[in-house]
């Protein structure tokens, strides 16, 4: 479950990096997060003050749509036994795909 949370990672920050736009993505052994600043958030005040209801909506209905669910809450990916390389691969390219349009508008 580490190298797909991993993969998923670097997946994430590719697409971010290739955007150019101040998102960053956090890894802690199965769970990968991004959010919507420059550098991860030191405490629970910087998290939250990261926050972006909107366009956390959109992050999650864009993958939604198109057959990917995130947790209910932040934009966090946990990866299960059952998780694949595939699952992990449809996200990335969702993702790339979301940042494309979002950041296109």
């Amino acid at each position: 479950m580490i190298p797909l949370a991993q993969r998923f990672a670097t997946g994430v920050a590719g697409a971010i990096e290739a955007a150019k736009i101040p998102w960053h993505v956090t890894r802690l052994g199965c769970r990968a997060e991004y959010l919507f600043r420059p550098n991860p958030p030191r405490n629970g005040g910087e998290a939250a003050g990261a926050a972006d209801f909107d366009l956390e909506r959109y992050m999650h209905l864009y993958a939604l749509n198109r057959g990917v669910l995130l947790t209910p809450f932040h934009n966090m990916a946990l990866m299960s036994p059952a998780t694949t390389e595939a699952d992990v691969d449809l996200h990335t390219r969702i993702f790339e795909s979301a940042v494309r349009e979002f950041t296109a508008a």
